[in-house]
């Protein structure tokens, strides 16, 4: 080799993405399959979705739909499904997007908001995130070249979960910033934004001018409260760019069926970046969800009172164990305190668990850009089913007897 085919010596890695290695997901589930400990450290299932709606993907391959490139925009059965959607569900606050316009299908939810950070951001804006925040947030604000800043929220004890600071919010604001990334139902710590506080952050953006994009993955998973897109607040609908998917909802994470609902001003600037990543994905899959999202109210009630079900049991077995429990009103997730175990490092902990005890869960503290301030946190998912959960909870009684 000469001189002038060597690798150059500067990071291969470039700069904004140098902070970032392999996720804690990765990490952990890699952890569980090496040690045979139940994996309630990654929000996946462990039960398929509804059958009809496998059937529908079945029949979709085989009657030769969407095996070839489907639409740029998502095929137009699944564009009118998510209006349709939107409309069922909220419809009477005011939403009812256009599915020829206002309605993009994505690879999943993470990729809708990578699109969308980095149409709408420019290198130097600043991006408001709730900490702890879903790990894609961060990497996602970097390959824009925005600068993240990060809004803690913060254990309330009359809620018994986590708050947002209002004071904070409105704090963090300056000239720079351009949008405020939003996810509620939130992810790691289960919290849904109450009214109060979502008219607070409408009122900001339209103070200052500040766009939103809206993580809403979970927002059929609530258990205590109601979930209120940010879009149907005054003067909110054309600065928020609302993202959900169907992963969650139907119990396909694998399919990776997103989708962006906005005006179609903003989906036009995601449809941009959107179509140079992975252009176009899920062909069979997106008219199955498009089926899927015409279940009867009967499946969103079942999935939301099984899931309160999970997590209550869970909950339980964590309090008894010695864990400081907080309340989960949504997601998949419920976030414990490790400090009545006597211990302070949730990375620690996480790592050791699962030769303590046979259970692998996930250290909030990586989800802070503070992270004294997650350092005794520990997520755990109850996705998962209910003997497998008590299972888990016999187990982890171990933690507090130190093995």
């Amino acid at each position: 080799m000469t001189a002038d085919q060597r690798v150059p010596e500067r990071p291969l890695l470039n700069r904004r993405l140098a902070e970032f290695g392999t996720t804690i997901f990765a990490e952990m589930s890699a952890l569980a399959v090496r040690t045979g400990a139940i994996n309630l450290g990654q929000g996946f299932p462990d039960t398929d979705g509804p059958e009809e709606v496998r059937e529908a993907a079945v029949r979709a391959l085989r009657d030769g739909r969407g095996n070839q490139y489907p639409p740029g925009p998502g095929v137009p059965e699944l564009r009118t499904a998510i209006a349709a959607h939107q409309r069922r569900w909220y419809g009477q606050l005011g939403l009812d997007p256009d599915p020829e316009t206002e309605v993009l299908v994505t690879a999943g939810a993470t990729e809708a908001i990578t699109a969308a950070l980095l149409a709408l951001v420019e290198p130097g804006d600043e991006v408001i995130a709730l900490e702890p925040y879903y790990d894609s947030y961060a990497a996602a604000i970097a390959m824009a070249g925005g600068t993240r800043v990060p809004v803690t929220l913060r254990p309330d004890a009359a809620s018994g979960t986590f708050r947002l600071d209002l004071d904070e919010l409105r704090d963090a604001v300056t000239d720079r910033t351009r949008l405020i990334l939003l996810n509620t139902p939130h992810n790691p710590t289960g919290t849904v934004l109450s009214r109060e506080e979502l008219t607070a952050v409408a009122e900001l953006c339209v103070e200052r001018g500040l766009l939103a994009v809206t993580d809403e993955v979970y927002e059929h998973l609530v258990y205590e409260g109601e979930h209120l897109p940010l879009a149907s607040f005054p003067g909110m609908r054309e600065r928020t760019v609302t993202i959900s998917s169907s992963g969650k909802t139907f119990s396909f994470t694998g399919w990776k069926v997103g989708w962006v609902t906005a005006t179609p001003e903003l989906v036009g600037a995601v449809r941009s970046a959107k179509q140079f990543m992975t252009y176009v994905s899920a062909g069979p899959f997106q008219y199955a969800v498009a089926e899927a999202l015409a279940l009867p109210d009967s499946y969103y009630t079942g999935l939301r009172e099984d899931l309160r079900a999970q997590r209550d049991l869970l909950s339980r077995g964590l309090a008894e164990a010695g864990f400081g429990v907080f309340q989960a009103p949504g997601t998949y997730f419920v976030t414990t305190d490790i400090r009545p175990l006597g211990e302070t490092s949730g990375i620690d902990f996480c790592l050791a668990l699962p030769e303590r005890c046979g259970v692998v869960a996930v250290p909030t503290q990586v989800f802070y850009d503070h992270q004294e301030a997650g350092a005794p946190f520990v997520r755990f998912a109850f996705c998962k089913r209910p003997q497998v959960l008590a299972d888990a909870a016999v187990r982890l009684k171990g933690a507090a007897a130190g093995g």
